[in-house]
């Protein structure tokens, strides 16, 4: 009887072990990118914004769906680490309503914009969960 519950445990064990290295695999193909502009653009202000997520769902803030967050656009900042607010203020852009595109209005001059993911809370996935492009506003 013991041996059934030993050989029980060790395949319930290894079938849990398993679902993590399946579950770590498929956070390592969770990634955002810019949809538009692309890396080097040169644009008019007010300009368009298309964001894409791949791995994740873009929810509004508050929605506590696992695996979903929305987007924030950091003007001349790097992404915000894994468990930190990202603040409201003029260089941190919220998209918090869920949205997958928007408009930017900045003065001429080139700009890194980093493109951040985050949760429910505005709490940061990290630099994983980021890109950066660079744009020239004519």
């Amino acid at each position: 009887m013991f041996r059934m519950f030993r050989r029980f445990f060790s395949l319930a064990f290894l079938s849990l072990l398993i679902n993590a290295c399946v579950s770590q695999v498929g956070t390592s193909s969770n990634r955002v990118y810019f949809a538009e502009p692309a890396n080097d653009s040169v644009v008019k202000s007010p300009f368009k914004v298309k964001f894409g997520i791949t791995g994740m769902e873009v929810k509004p803030a508050g929605d506590d769906s696992p695996n979903s967050g929305h987007h924030h656009v950091l003007v001349n900042l790097d992404a915000v680490p894994s468990g930190q607010s990202i603040p409201f203020s003029p260089t941190h852009i919220h998209f918090g309503k869920g949205q997958t595109e928007g408009e930017i209005n900045l003065p001429p001059g080139t700009y890194t914009l980093t493109l951040q993911f985050a949760d429910k809370d505005h709490v940061s996935y990290g630099k994983g969960l980021s890109n950066t492009i660079r744009v020239t506003i004519k």
